[in-house]
């Protein structure tokens, strides 16, 4: 398989992928683009759950409320920016390219820090969602 990146004259960002299938050695090129309005969201962390058919991801960020609630408690806003649905197969590569990504990532600049979990404050959240796989942003 060959990929190749680039910029076309419109500004646009291009990936092409050739790769040959099966017996008969036919090639096949897929081009990905990025149109203007394509949309880029930062987040810090992520939610999700599956089902037998597929794979959702909440990608969200978090805002502090400002003061105190009555109860003398911080209060986060936690705004879901995005939802991403997945096939159980694009979800598997998904988790390929990732690990993948990471990997080389870690070879270049080093592990990448966790938060230690006496720095997390454990009365964030009452249902132990932490350890049950949501992802978890800055708090």
């Amino acid at each position: 398989m060959m990929v190749a990146l680039y910029v076309a004259a419109t500004g646009e960002v291009k990936m092409s992928t050739e790769t040959s299938l099966g017996k008969h050695q036919r090639k096949l090129r897929i081009e990905f683009y990025k149109p203007e309005d394509c949309k880029q969201v930062y987040s810090i962390g992520a939610v999700g759950g599956h089902s037998p058919y597929d794979f959702r991801i909440g990608f969200y960020n978090d805002n502090p409320k400002p003061g105190i609630d009555e109860d003398g408690v911080q209060v986060i806003q936690r705004r879901l920016e995005t939802e991403i649905i997945l096939s159980p197969l694009a979800a598997l590569e998904l988790s390929k390219w990732l690990n993948q990504h990471l990997k080389e990532y870690e070879a270049m600049f080093g592990p990448i820090p966790r938060p230690k979990r006496s720095e997390i404050n454990s009365e964030t959240t009452a249902d132990n969602s932490r350890e049950s796989g949501e992802i978890q942003g800055y708090i």
